[in-house]
């Protein structure tokens, strides 16, 4: 019936959560990502902020992202000044975002758990008969994947910027992300083309990811 085929469902969807996630989280965590960006959008001269402490920067971001400690309180050299990098709207933008990387991360755990425990219950309660079904299964969640991407990806490459304005709008209940890319730091060390560039990375891996799963299920089936 319509129940039995739930758990088999959820599986499909799964594989695109666990592979979007878990490429998210690695974009949020690779220092090649921000300093890539750093370097290929000129931060450096535009901020002010050496190289070596751009790097500094990015680190403390990312332990900060990985801490519970609250509020967001990086210093560094602004034209050889020390300073708090960071005023309260972007501080408190800050914790949002932490909260929606935490969201991330649960998400990933989540979904990594669910296709685990299925596939092992599966294994052991059918053996050898389960391993065609779930390289069905899986098969079925790498071409979701792929059309997902496909779909946000299209959508992302005609209008990145109504993209990332929509989602700020859905995702955060205040309006501290409208934030001036004159005055306010976070803005000048991730431009809206940095986000473009981490979200076609994101993309790319998923989909190389996706690619890969359904490669070795069709080489299995």
């Amino acid at each position: 019936g319509l129940l039995s085929r739930i758990p088999s469902v959820l599986f499909v969807v799964a594989v695109p959560l666990f592979l979007i996630t878990a490429n998210v989280t690695w974009v949020f965590n690779s220092p090649g990502v921000y300093e890539g960006g750093f370097e290929r959008y000129s931060v450096s001269s535009i901020t002010g902020i050496t190289e070596a402490d751009l790097r500094q920067v990015g680190s403390d971001l990312r332990t900060y992202f990985n801490s519970r400690s609250e509020p967001l309180d990086v210093r560094t050299r602004v034209f050889g000044v020390e300073r708090d990098l960071f005023n309260s709207r972007e501080t408190i933008h800050m914790r949002d975002v932490k909260r929606l990387v935490w969201g991330v991360y649960l998400t990933a755990s989540i979904a990594a758990f669910y296709l685990l425990s299925f596939a092992v219950i599966g294994l052991v309660r059918q053996r050898g008969q389960y391993t065609g079904v779930l390289a069905r299964q899986l098969l079925w969640g790498g071409v979701v994947t792929i059309a997902l991407i496909i779909g946000v990806g299209v959508f992302a490459l005609v209008g990145f910027d109504t993209l990332f304005t929509k989602f700020h709008q859905l995702i955060f209940a205040n309006d501290f992300w409208q934030l001036d890319s004159r005055t306010d730091f976070l803005v000048m060390l991730f431009p809206n083309d940095f986000w473009f560039d981490a979200t076609m990375w994101v993309a790319t891996r998923s989909m190389v990811s996706a690619m890969l799963v359904c490669i070795l299920s069709v080489t299995y089936l």
